[in-house]
């Protein structure tokens, strides 16, 4: 939650102290992660994110829709009048039906859609689900990632580089692929890259390469759709506070400094991200094709 005396994020605020500069103690959850055993937990949106209606009818996809970033996006689509489509795990319910029960509240339309993306044919049938389920689609986030710390490239194994890629850049073409053929003019494509991708740590290689894959894959495709009125951009999130961390993504002794060395001194609450998602959905954006916005806590990016 919000420091202070409200819990808007419209409301002038301070950067550095929005948030605490949270200390996570040391923990491991199996892959994939849940929020619900986070620790501590994150800010989502579900009390903090205030809509305007800017979306006000769309129909999105939201791809690792259950926690963290993805919920946060789909919390927030919600509350701007957008009806919305999560894809997740099946392992990771619990997450999803919290979400799920937020974006019924906002009186939209949530679609559950479980599967696992490293599945060709699942990445072709959740959009037709979507689709079905929504009654068109016209947002599509590319958003599932996994992301596992290796400490030594001789200790990355094949499995885990295939289904790093298979998760965090086939399963973007491949749904995207899917989708287009529903996408209307008007229609916005936004891919979740990272920092990663400009600044790769030591024990991120295979994730850090699928987000510099990511950022092309954006710039090209963008050019690509541009002529057919819809636009393609990516979000760069730097350190964000999320189940991703502590389901081997960060070596453990590093969770209780992360994010800390940022100029805010803090790592970031999905929420926070929501609104650039959000922008690039909207109208508002609409001379804005083949962008990557940084939403990184002030650390140097190209």
């Amino acid at each position: 939650m919000a420091n202070g005396n409200t819990s808007d994020q419209y409301t002038f605020q301070d950067p550095v102290n929005r948030y605490p500069s949270v200390s996570p103690p040391k923990q491991d959850q199996p892959e994939p992660g849940l929020d619900a055993d986070l620790e501590p937990k994150t800010d989502r949106g579900e009390d903090s994110y205030r809509g305007t209606g800017r979306l006000q009818g769309r129909k999105a996809l939201i791809t690792g829709a259950d926690s963290g970033i993805g919920a946060a996006v789909a919390i927030a689509f919600a509350r701007e009048g957008a009806d919305v489509a999560l894809s997740y795990l099946p392992e990771e319910e619990e997450d999803a039906a919290r979400v799920i029960e937020v974006i019924k509240g906002a009186g939209r339309t949530a679609v559950a859609l479980p599967g696992d993306l490293r599945d060709a044919g699942y990445c072709i049938q959740v959009v037709q689900d979507a689709v079905d389920g929504l009654g068109g689609l016209d947002i599509l986030v590319n958003n599932a990632g996994k992301q596992v710390a290796v400490e030594n490239l001789e200790d990355l194994s094949d499995e885990q580089l295939d289904d790093t890629f298979k998760t965090n850049i086939y399963s973007f073409f491949r749904v995207t692929k899917a989708a287009l053929p529903h996408l209307p003019a008007g229609s916005s494509i936004i891919n979740s890259t990272s920092i990663q991708a400009y600044s790769p740590s030591p024990h991120l290689l295979d994730y850090a390469s699928t987000k510099a894959a990511i950022n092309n894959f954006t710039k090209g495709l963008a050019q690509q759709l541009a002529p057919k009125g819809i636009r393609v951009n990516a979000v760069a999130p730097g350190p964000f506070w999320t189940p991703l961390q502590v389901s081997d993504g960060q070596p453990k002794d590093a969770l209780p400094e992360f994010g800390k060395d940022t100029p805010l001194g803090r790592a970031g609450q999905p929420t926070e991200l929501a609104p650039a998602y959000v922008f690039l959905a909207s109208p508002e954006s609409s001379y804005v094709v083949g962008e990557t916005l940084n939403v990184n806590g002030g650390m140097p990016s190209p």
